[in-house]
């Protein structure tokens, strides 16, 4: 299964509806500061969208949500693998990407033996306070060189001028947040993104 290279992550079913509408067909839902029940409901909602658009869905850190939705991927930060139990993930048949921002991390992750392995801030990133200070280009050549044929995701910071550099630079998929969830136009900028980064 290849991954499209543009993926958007937002924060509610309302945000997925309006990114598969545009072309999206890759989403990461990652919902913070609300219960599971909350979380529940946005997954399950997001995932009848994306699976009538015949787009992936990928639920963030919520693994048990996503076994019991019957979501095909989730992704974990470095410090919700600590309380997920990966075995049951896989035995659910879950997919699974996981974070990086340094050696340690990476060779943590490519143990978990990850569907996809991510790398950030490439940029610095006003989406969130980070321990790690902006990998840069470079650093993506490195790390797909470490993966193989596992796919590299680059985030942090990206616009669409950036993602094209990041994707030159040897990522094979490229995540953004606020460059669209802030934009004025987020739908006219979702285009933007998925024309810079399809490839023909």
């Amino acid at each position: 299964m290849t991954l499209d290279p543009f993926y958007p992550i937002v924060d509610s079913a309302a945000w997925v509806e309006r990114l598969v509408g545009v072309g999206a067909r890759l989403i990461q839902l990652r919902v913070k500061d609300r219960d599971e029940a909350a979380v529940t409901r946005e997954a399950r909602e997001a995932l009848k969208i994306s699976a009538a658009a015949g787009a992936t869905l990928v639920v963030n850190d919520y693994w048990r949500v996503a076994i019991g939705e019957g979501a095909q991927w989730v992704h974990l930060g470095q410090g919700d693998v600590d309380g997920a139990d990966v075995a049951a993930v896989r035995k659910a048949g879950v997919k699974l990407g996981v974070s990086t921002h340094d050696e340690i991390e990476l060779e943590r992750a490519l143990a978990l033996k990850p569907d996809y392995v991510a790398l950030g801030p490439i940029y610095p990133t006003i989406l969130k306070a980070m321990a790690f200070a902006p990998q840069g280009l470079d650093r993506i050549g490195e790390w797909k060189r470490r993966v193989g044929a596992i796919p590299l995701v680059a985030i942090g910071g990206l616009t669409v001028e950036r993602a094209r550099l990041c994707l030159a630079a040897g990522a094979d998929i490229v995540s953004v947040v606020t460059d669209i969830t802030l934009n004025v136009d987020p739908e006219a900028r979702a285009r933007e993104w998925v024309a810079a980064t399809r490839r023909p």
